[in-house]
């Protein structure tokens, strides 16, 4: 049942909605499906342009779809799209009828341009935050491109279908038999992923598209990159942000308890709250996008992905950091296989059975920890001599019979059957020994990589590939300031990145207004 605030709120999401929705649902004997018309019943009495009805036919699964006007709309759920995914819901009957968050105009042309007809499927647990992201991405697509149709399947109906298939992590993109995309993603990746995979219907034109010129060019959607925006148009700077999505690595957070003034907050909440903050603005956002190139000679040309480019007199490159990977044999390989990066997203796959976990810092530990409920049995392997993470974490960790910790222990291969990971190879430091462990899942968690490749051969960067930057976020290059976890300052926090943010802005204001050379 909806509560009486949500019932609230969905009235007023809903108010702009124009066409006829309807949420059609199969017959189905299933004893959630119950549950499943109860929830469509509640959603639909939210707007009088939503109705319910049944499409006559029968299914073992639960299972809706949205129809505008009468027609399908390329939009499935099968399952009940409650928990994380019922924000999916949500957007979907938004989208349906264009409205919403929307694409820009150059990547709806790119969605109409993929080879159809196409039909995915993607397993999702409810549990997954990531899954939503996928889902909706999926979701606009569908209803952007006439022959692409997208269900979201619950993974608890379909056990049999994901053993089959080998899935042993979620979000799973599946074009019938063939793994498209596993984990998280967004419309940038899905799009290059699906173009590859799908083809495209004609050339689009290569002609570069003049964004015009700036005062300032934020490259990043995290907290950095937002305060940094925020605080150059408070300025009154002509300022835009470059992001492949908005909230950066922030919406794969889960809770946030130490963001001062904010006692308990999550990532996607928190993202959201940022670019409602930077929407009071005038800031030119250009999402889904990625700086293919950046030139310094003369004049900062930043050239996108999209075949656009725009000029800046300041940029503050905001790129944050993605999860580090291993980088051995087997390890792309089995991505969504046995191998994974998200303990909360894809930790129930593997109930029963024995994982491991690469990495003895704080994230690792804590990972361990998470499993050690769920599977029959975690060993950690950290390459130091010692974890690295707090003691309490560590004690936690040690308190709990069925984790194994080794140390001193090398990754140095992921090995597979082929269909999934079937162990890990690893080195004795101590003694140099190869070894072997059998296992049936592998959880990466070795830290951060800072996004600066796109810059690196521009700016100074350290050994960890960190831009490096002086205490008002200047790098090596003049006009070019740099903000949050992609450079050298200690402590990869939010509120940290946040105020380098502001710093950087500030500082660019400096140089560019009051003391220009």
């Amino acid at each position: 049942m909806l509560d009486s605030q949500i019932v609230d709120q969905l009235k007023s999401v809903f108010q702009p909605l124009e066409g006829n929705i309807e949420l059609v649902h199969n017959e189905c004997s299933h004893k959630e499906q119950e549950k499943l018309l109860d929830m469509l019943a509640e959603v639909a009495s939210t707007s009088d342009k939503i109705s319910v009805r049944s499409s006559g036919t029968e299914t073992e699964v639960p299972f809706v779809e949205i129809v505008r006007n009468g027609e399908p709309v390329g939009i499935q759920f099968c399952g009940i799209p409650g928990g994380h995914e019922f924000s999916s819901l949500v957007l979907a009957i938004l989208n349906a009828d264009r409205k919403g968050k929307l694409p820009d105009e150059g990547t709806i042309k790119r969605i109409q341009n993929l080879k159809g007809p196409i039909r995915l499927k993607t397993f999702v647990s409810l549990s997954c935050e990531n899954c939503p992201e996928v889902v909706q991405a999926l979701n606009i697509m569908a209803v952007f491109k006439t022959d692409l149709v997208h269900e979201m399947a619950d993974g608890f109906y379909y056990r049999e279908e994901t053993e089959e298939l080998g899935i042993q992590g979620v979000p799973s993109v599946i074009d019938g038999k063939n793994l498209v995309s596993s984990g998280r993603s967004d419309i940038p990746r899905l799009l290059e992923k699906l173009e590859k995979h799908f083809g495209l219907e004609s050339d689009l034109p290569k002609e570069p598209v003049d964004l015009g010129g700036v005062d300032v060019a934020v490259i990043g959607g995290g907290p950095a990159g937002a305060s940094a925006a925020i605080y150059s148009a408070r300025k009154g700077l002509k300022t835009a942000i470059i992001a492949e999505r908005l909230g950066g690595q922030v919406k794969d957070t889960k809770g946030i308890e130490n963001l001062i003034s904010v006692p308990y907050t999550e990532g996607p909440e928190l993202s959201d709250r940022l670019f409602k903050h930077v929407e009071e603005y005038d800031i030119q956002v250009l999402e889904n996008r990625r700086l293919e190139q950046v030139s310094v000679d003369g004049e900062n040309r930043l050239e996108l992905n999209s075949g656009e480019y725009l000029t800046a007199k300041s940029v503050i490159v905001a790129t944050g950091a993605k999860w580090r990977e291993l980088n051995i044999p087997g390890e792309k390989e089995y991505i969504g296989r046995g191998v994974a990066f998200c303990p909360h997203c894809d930790g129930p796959f593997y109930k029963g059975k024995d994982v491991a976990v690469i990495g003895g810092g704080n994230s690792g530990i804590e990972a361990a920890i998470d499993l050690a409920g769920i599977v029959k049995s975690v060993t950690v392997f950290e390459f130091l001599p010692e974890l690295k993470a707090d003691q309490l974490l560590i004690d936690k960790l040690e308190s709990l019979d069925n984790v194994t910790i080794i140390k001193n222990a090398q990754t140095t291969e992921i090995i597979g059957n082929g269909d999934k990971v079937t162990g890990l190879e690893y080195k004795d430091r101590e003694t140099n020994e190869i070894k072997e462990k059998q296992l049936d899942g592998v959880f990466v968690q070795i830290g951060l990589l800072p996004n600066s490749s796109f810059i690196k051969d521009i700016v100074e960067t350290n050994r960890f590939g960190e831009i490096i930057v002086d205490d008002k976020c200047r790098t090596s290059v003049k006009g070019v300031y740099a903000a949050g976890d992609v450079t050298t300052v200690p402590y990869k926090q939010i509120i940290v990145s946040m105020g380098e943010g502001a710093k950087a802005a500030l500082t660019a204001f400096e140089e560019q207004v009051l003391a220009p050379a």
